[in-house]
């Protein structure tokens, strides 16, 4: 039996993403902090397909003793994929921002992010079929104004999953490791990056996609032989593409 884990799957991307996979007769671990909203997710992934076998983990991946056990407590299951979706931002100006808040945003989108691909790499990289998806952004090619640390952030996962996808094509691996880059999407992300509560994408945000949308996004990458999915920034057309990032491959006599 093989499962597709999704972290941050409690709304968003990771949330609908949880659902078009299942339509696909995947089953799933789907990780996040708040078990009330991954119960929810159960229901509608067994209203969907009742036989996929639904696994929750409860758990918050910005605290960094989490992450390994985490792994570790998925080690007698067979991941087809690995989808590394959570993360959060933060729209201030560097100097002001709230550095707690920053600390605990570099843990999740960039420290955890790379364990659990290089735990995953480390145990998949030659099994047929694997892949590994990390949820960077659009701000994770473009610097966005008072969002500077933010997509630094997102600039790391882009580039990291970039280099890591040609290092184990370069290598003859099996695995496939590919990067998503969403621009604007509805759903919870602008709450927890600007602090607020029930942000109106609507009146606010010229253009944006649903989360809907995004999670079929994620499966189009999912079924392409490209890199990177990304969401053009001026016309909202979403793109599969080959790595953008430039990568020196080393010369070894």
């Amino acid at each position: 039996m093989k499962y597709t884990v999704i972290t941050g799957a409690s709304s968003g991307i990771g949330y609908e993403s949880a659902l078009v996979f299942a339509a696909r007769g995947k089953n799933l671990v789907i990780a996040a902090r708040r078990t009330e909203q991954l119960e929810q997710l159960k229901k509608d992934v067994h209203d969907i397909n009742a036989d996929l076998d639904v696994i929750i983990r409860e758990v918050d991946l910005s605290i960094s003793e989490n992450v390994y056990d985490f792994y570790e407590s998925l080690k007698d299951l067979d991941i087809e994929t690995f989808i590394n979706n959570a993360g959060f931002g933060n729209f201030a100006a560097v100097g002001e921002q709230k550095l707690p808040k920053i600390e605990s945003m570099l843990r999740l989108n960039n420290e955890a992010l790379t364990i659990l691909s290089s735990l995953y790499a480390r145990d998949y990289a030659e099994v047929e079929g694997t892949q590994l998806i990390n949820v960077s952004s659009g701000g994770g090619y473009t610097i966005v104004a008072d969002a500077v640390t933010y997509c630094a952030t997102k600039f790391f996962v882009s580039a990291f999953t970039e280099g890591m996808a040609q290092e184990l094509e370069e290598k003859g691996a099996k695995m496939k490791a590919k990067v998503l880059a969403p621009a604007a999407t509805e759903t919870e992300f602008a709450d927890r990056s600007m602090d607020t509560e029930n942000f109106d994408y609507q009146g606010n945000i010229p253009q944006f996609h649903t989360a809907k949308e995004m999670a079929r996004f994620m499966l189009d990458l999912y079924d392409s032989d490209k890199v990177v999915g990304i969401v053009d920034g001026e016309t909202y057309e979403f793109q599969l593409k080959d790595p953008i990032y430039p990568y020196a491959r080393r010369t070894r006599k």
